[in-house]
């Protein structure tokens, strides 16, 4: 925790350091004419010398919460998809279950003065894709961030609310009803550290952790200033798909969404069309879930699947023991999760991947079966 403090350290100029010194204790101890050769500042060495006694034991302290944790890029428990963006953040300061990170994101994000009707197809949307398997991700906003998180809240599922202050500091004021439901139900997370306030700089550092956590970015409603276009943006570069809602000509609420449409937005009309769209994401994703499954449990392979459902990304003892699971009448998740003795987030990520490719069927109430 003391380099997380250092000032002018931070994501991806962390990971080089990493990389370089060959590791967080090699550089904590390394001496300062190894890291001014490594082209560190002289307040960044003075930091990582002589560190704040007080702001360490503050972090400590905020740590020794059972449901505060700190994932560091090195960490096994670090999002693989987040990991392998341009700029990736040092850390996840991460209040909550950080197993849900694992599971599949989709951000839905949208103006902070949205219409009714933009408020209606955010509810709609969040609350749809989260019954297919989706998890909701955004920024903790007044307007479309909220509502997409009290959507997903509503449906009974887990929601990720990506912060830009500390996660002490609830920003905004209105947004701290909201956030106390996260914390029982999903997860909150953020790159900087407890105590920090909110500044203009960290809204858009907050935006590229939104999208890269996610397989996939949703605009609902965003003005032609809208910061939602700078996520969208973020997204792109880090190749994840961005849709957006059309809307009225005469909505100024819309004119963003048009703008991102012929920019090579995808255009969709229904929760259905993003699923679909969002398959080559998820393998990418049930690739990173398997090696992180295959690491901890080197258990024998169950019931073998069905040939028709044998598949290299499918394949391996924690799918089976989820196929195994299944039958032809609905099962709720609950009960698939219990019977398999996997995490909630592997087998979220499982079964859409399995929905998605035609093997499984999702039924109301949160229920799967074989298809």
């Amino acid at each position: 925790m003391i380099a997380l403090r250092a000032p002018n350290l931070g994501g991806a100029r962390f990971v080089q350091l990493l990389d370089h010194l060959g590791g967080i204790e090699q550089l904590v101890s390394a001496s300062k004419a190894e890291l001014q050769r490594a082209g560190l500042a002289e307040d960044t060495i003075a930091a990582l010398h002589s560190p704040d006694q007080a702001l360490l034991e503050s972090d400590l302290d905020w740590l020794s919460s059972p449901s505060h944790h700190l994932l560091t890029w090195g960490s096994e428990l670090f999002p693989p998809l987040l990991r392998d963006i341009p700029s990736p953040p040092a850390a996840l300061y991460v209040d909550g279950d950080p197993d849900i990170l694992w599971q599949p994101q989709i951000a839905v994000i949208g103006s902070r003065n949205p219409t009714a009707g933009g408020k209606d197809n955010a509810r709609d949307f969040a609350g749809e894709l989260c019954r297919r398997g989706m998890t909701i991700t955004s920024g903790l906003a007044s307007g479309i961030d909220s509502v997409a998180h009290a959507a997903a809240l509503d449906a009974g599922k887990t929601t990720v609310a990506v912060m830009g202050t500390g996660l002490d500091r609830i920003y905004p004021s209105s947004s701290k009803a909201l956030a106390l439901r996260i914390r029982g139900q999903g997860v909150l997370v953020s790159e900087f550290p407890p105590g920090t306030g909110a500044k203009r700089s960290h809204f858009p550092s907050r935006n590229r952790i939104i999208s890269g956590l996610s397989l996939g970015v949703l605009v609902i409603e965003a003005g032609l200033r809208s910061g939602t276009l700078i996520t969208a943006r973020m997204a792109g570069i880090q190749g994840r798909d961005v849709f957006a809602l059309p809307g009225s000509i005469h909505n100024p609420m819309a004119k963003g969404c048009h703008r991102l449409i012929r920019d090579g937005a995808k255009l969709v009309e229904t929760a259905d069309e993003i699923m679909q769209e969002l398959a080559p994401m998820a393998g990418q994703l049930a690739v990173e879930l398997k090696k992180q499954l295959d690491s901890h449990d080197k258990e024998q392979q169950s019931e073998p699947l069905d040939k028709e459902v044998d598949d290299p990304q499918l394949t391996g003892p924690e799918y089976r023991r989820v196929w195994s699971c299944l039958g032809f009448d609905p099962k709720p998740v609950d009960a698939i999760i219990e019977q398999s003795g996997l995490t909630a987030g592997a087998v979220s990520a499982m079964l859409m991947m399995l929905e998605l490719r035609g093997k499984v069927e999702a039924h109301p109430g949160d229920a799967y079966s074989r298809k």
